[in-house]
This record gives structure tokens, sequence and C-alpha cells, in this order.
């Protein structure tokens, strides 16, 4: 969505008029604005998944082991099992020779005992038979010759001397039955669902998912899709706040836009029944009308704050009252599409975090050296976006241009928020910042 500039200039006497406490001239620092907005999230109720819809939810209980993994002895080699005694000194020129009397493979067993002077032929996987201590390698025996020679497998030479264990894996050498595998409060990743797929489990207790609500308002949006009137521009920020909280774990149910008139804006909050949380985007800064915030305060318990950040200084929270006295939270966001995707980041995406019942809310940050510099014209604290690379050891952090509210192509060019602090005019070129990674991964070279 872009900007709101026709708006400006519509003055906010109208709230005191009607006597509303929006408290507009309240400045917050970022952090006051963070703790204000979490202090009213908590983690959500568990529910059942499958093992492949749980990733990235938060285990909410604990996960013990109904067995021993692995639940037999078995071989780490395709090889022979012998008696570890049998082949003590054993070299290619001194070899042992063995009678070979069966054979197992994975998933098999075998009713066979090894006995001084024997060995079981035996698979990768497979049990260890009774009597076995040692598994030696096809390849260090006469099993290649025996074969090009065509000679029978009825007998193998050792060629090498192993003590007891060797390439044996114990059964409950990963697991125990009845041990405590997983903790409640682990995040769900792929390697968290093998675990419990080794366990038995087709499905597990998580924190379940929260559904996000979102509503752009204005009469200048179009949904996309729709032919494009003159004065018109296509709503982008429901889709950039949408795949924002899919990226971050929730679920969202996009209500489409809300007309600048109160049976429209009514009518989308009402569509929101049920959520864990609504997040619009516009109307709440001092150039926008006052009908969202007029709505606002009147469902539900508002403020309306300035938060000494750039982009995305006007933000709203509250909560919203239900019909049956249930109320939700709500974050309203800046109508500019660069404030939107960085009050999301700064606000939305930990609370959502919170919700899933995350314990680290916030990105990581690493510090990296400037190629062009940040200007801070009103201290504000700037987050300039920015692509992050590295190189011989040290990450640069490259502005990816001009950094107004309304270019959201630099969203797109940037992987990183390089912070320039309330207190300082500036930041210049080669100079050290801190830098929130907005993505981490491959792209970037660690």
């Amino acid at each position: 969505m872009a900007s709101h500039s026709h708006r400006e200039g519509h003055q906010q006497s109208h709230d005191h008029e009607h006597g509303h406490s929006h408290a507009e001239e309240d400045m917050l620092s970022v952090e006051e604005a963070f703790q204000r907005i979490m202090a009213s999230f908590s983690p959500l109720e568990a529910e059942e998944v499958s093992l492949l819809d749980c990733l990235g939810q938060v285990l909410a209980e604990n996960i013990r082991s109904p067995l021993d993994l692995p639940p037999l002895s078995n071989s780490a080699m395709d090889g022979y099992a012998v008696l570890s005694a049998d082949i003590q000194g054993a070299s290619p020129e001194s070899p042992r020779n063995l009678e070979v009397i069966g054979l197992v493979a994975a998933g098999q067993g075998s009713n066979q005992t090894v006995v001084s002077g024997a060995a079981i032929r035996i698979m990768t996987g497979a049990p260890i038979p009774a009597g076995a201590d040692a598994v030696v390698p096809f390849e260090e025996t006469d099993e290649v010759e025996r074969r090009q020679a065509g000679r029978p497998l009825d007998q193998v030479a050792i060629y090498s001397s192993l003590p007891v264990g060797v390439n044996v894996r114990p059964a409950g050498e990963d697991v125990r039955r009845g041990q405590q595998v997983l903790d409640a409060g682990t995040p769900v990743r792929p390697s968290e669902i093998g675990v419990m797929a080794s366990l038995g489990l087709t499905s597990t207790r998580v924190i379940r998912r929260p559904v996000v609500s979102i509503l752009a308002t204005g009469d200048e949006l179009v949904a996309s899709g729709r032919p494009l009137e003159e004065g018109k521009i296509f709503d982008s920020n429901s889709f950039s706040v949408a795949g924002s909280v899919v990226a971050c774990g929730g679920i969202p149910r996009i209500l489409g836009i809300a007309r600048d008139n109160l049976e429209d804006l009514n009518n989308k909050l009402t569509e929101a029944a049920g959520s864990d949380l609504i997040v619009t985007s516009a109307g709440v800064s001092k150039g926008d009308y006052d009908i969202v915030k007029d709505v606002l305060t009147e469902r539900g318990d508002m403020n309306f704050w300035s938060v000494r950040m750039r982009p995305a200084k006007p933000l709203a929270f509250g909560h919203l009252r239900e019909d049956g006295g249930r109320s939700v939270p709500l974050l309203g966001l800046p109508g500019n599409p660069v404030s939107t995707m960085v009050a999301f980041e700064m606000f939305a995406r930990p609370a959502i975090r919170i919700m899933l019942g995350k314990r680290i809310l916030a990105r990581p940050m690493v510090e990296g050296v400037l190629t062009a510099p940040i200007y801070n014209a009103d201290g504000r604290r700037v987050y300039a976006r920015v692509e992050v690379t590295r190189k011989d050891g040290m990450y640069y952090a490259n502005p990816v241009g001009p950094q107004g509210s309304n270019i959201l192509t630099s969203m797109s060019r940037a992987n990183g928020l390089a912070i320039c602090p309330d207190d300082l005019p500036s930041q210049g070129a080669g100079e050290q910042v801190q830098i929130i990674m907005l993505d981490w991964n491959e792209e970037v070279d660690v």
C-alpha cells in the first residue's frame, strides 16, 4: 500500500472534540512499545498434530521413549560377525580362517550362534547373532578374492585383529526405554520429527499456531486482480503481512479492504471474530482519517503511540471487544508498505512467537561494516534496509538505495536492517553497525 500522504493535513483536533484519549503525543522508545505490547501475549493452548504438520511448532509435552534405540545390538558394517578372541593377531600375512555358518540381513534375525572357529556373514543394520562380539568389514577379509576365483563362501580368511565391540552398535546406544528424549518447549525441526518417528509416534501435542486476521484500510485501495482506476493503488500490505505471518509460524486470515466508513470497518472487524491477533494497516497516524481510531476506540481499549523509530513511527495497540465478552489483541501498523513490514518485524513477529511458545523472540544479529552512510534526521532509531554480504571474514552492510517508507522494492533487495541508534545523527561508511538479519540462510556466507 502506498503512502497516505493525500490524507495529511487532516488535524487530530477531532479526537479532542470527541473526548478521546489516544495519547497521540506519547513518544515511546522501541523498547517501551515492545514491552507494553508483549505483556499482552502468552503461549496458546496445545493441540494434537501429525508429525509432518508440526514443523516449526513447539512441543507441549515431554516425549519419553517406549523402547530402546536401537532395539537390538546391530552391525555398523557389511562384514562378518565373529568372536574377537578368534581373530587376535590376524593380519594379511597371518590370516585367521573361519567357517561361514550363515547369513543375516537387515530386518532379519538369526537363530544360529557364533562359536569359536565360526563366522556369520552380516549386513549393515542386521541384529548381531548370539555369541558374536565384533564385525569384520568385507574389505578386511578374502571375500573379494574368493568371489573372483569362483570359490565358495563357506570359508573366510580374516586379515585384521579387532577388539570386542568394534563395528557393533549396542542396543539402547542412542535412547534407553523410558528415557525423556525431547522436552516440552522444544521447537520442532526436521530432526525432532525424525526422532519422534523413530519412537513410532505418528502425532504429538504442540502449541497451536495463532490465527492472525489481517485488515487493510483506505478508500484508495484496490484488491489485486481488479481493474485499477485513476487515483487508486493495489493493496500490497495484506499480502506482505500475510506472508510474514506464515513465515513466522502463524495462520493468516485476510479480511480484505475496509473502506473509510463506519459500517464497512465495523463489518470487517466483526469478521475477525475468533482470531488470536488482528493486524491492521493505515489509519493510525496523525494525517490519517480519524475513522479507524474512532471505531477501534469505540469497540475496544486502544492506545495510539508515536514510536521513536524510522520507518514506522505511528503505531496503535490495544484490545478489541468481541460479542460474548472475549477481547482480542489488535496491532495497528502504519500504512506505508515498508513501515508496515518493519513494524511487523519489530512488534507482530515476536508477539506471534510468544503465542507459539517460542523462547527466542529476536532475529539473529551480526556486526558489520557500512558501505554507505545512514542518516538520522530527527533523533529516531533508524532501521536501514541493507544487503548483507560476507568477505574475508567480515560482514558488509550495503544500503539498498532510497530509504523512503513507500519504496517496497527496497525490502525485496534487503536481507537485513542496519541500526543507527537514536542518539547518533548518522553512521558513516566504514563504521561498524548492528544488523538485524531478516534472512539468515545459505545465501549469506557465515
